[in-house]
């Protein structure tokens, strides 16, 4: 029992960079405070005694803010930061290391009794606030959960899930897309990944600045070998016809479409 609440307070003052001392997680986290309660409460759950369960997780609830179902199954070193607002339902389990923020739901969209209604996180999973993991399938070892996602599917291992309802960060896509941009002088890691439209804006700007860029290269090349079949012809007449020639990069718009 000693042992668990060592690796509880270890993890939270190695996740939480505002977490000073033992001390003060022992005395002012309520997400630690509700992991202990839960865990009384969760052994009455399983001993048969239920309503004993549903007490404690209701006194808990009050003192902390954090709703989680005595039948709910919780790992080792989870840390529930901030917690104001998380519902764990009856049937979720969340796996070793994981890391819950506040405005969390891990709920179930079936009414059926007995059935396994609510989601199983994997080891090291993260949840963002504000988001909703509904349903009985599995979130994968490492995956994240962005801010304010409404999950309903599951979640490979390692992979990104953000949006309404939530869908798969493309992994291939954003490399390729950070690879240009650093040769850009610009890390897309800086904005938010996801429906965000300032992301959204920068991404395409990214893209479209890589298409630009693959369309210069061609034309250069296409000079180069008009230029040498004939060394007479003047440099203006290789141009191609359809090519643009005049800049058409309207930057204030897209600065007023970022702001």
């Amino acid at each position: 029992m000693f042992a668990r609440i060592r690796e509880d307070i270890a993890c939270i003052l190695e996740r939480d960079p505002a977490a000073r001392s033992t001390w003060e997680v022992l005395t002012c986290y309520p997400g630690f405070h509700a992991i202990l309660l839960h865990r009384v409460a969760h052994r009455c759950w399983r001993g048969g005694w239920r309503v004993m369960g549903r007490f404690i997780s209701n006194v808990a609830r009050t003192l902390t803010g954090i709703e989680i179902h005595p039948g709910a199954t919780i790992g080792r070193r989870v840390f529930i930061d901030h917690g104001m607002g998380v519902v764990i339902g009856e049937t979720a389990e969340v796996g070793d290391e994981c890391t819950i923020y506040q405005g969390v739901t891990l709920g179930g969209t079936s009414l059926g009794k007995g059935t396994k209604r609510h989601p199983t996180l994997g080891r090291g999973v993260i949840v963002s606030a504000g988001a909703k993991v509904l349903g009985g399938f599995t979130v994968g070892d490492g995956a994240r959960v962005g801010s304010n996602a409404v999950l309903l599917q599951p979640v490979p291992a390692g992979a990104t899930a953000v949006g309404i309802p939530a869908r798969i960060v493309a992994k291939s896509a954003d490399a390729q897309r950070e690879e240009q941009a650093a040769k850009m002088g610009f890390s897309a890691y800086g904005v938010t990944q996801g429906d965000d439209p300032v992301s959204q804006a920068m991404k395409g700007l990214i893209d479209n600045a890589a298409g630009h860029e693959h369309q210069i290269a061609l034309l250069w090349q296409a000079i180069e070998k008009l230029s040498a079949r004939s060394r007479e012809l003047p440099l203006g007449d290789c141009v191609p016809q359809d090519a643009q020639t005049t800049e058409a990069f309207d930057a204030e718009r897209l600065n007023r479409l970022v702001k």
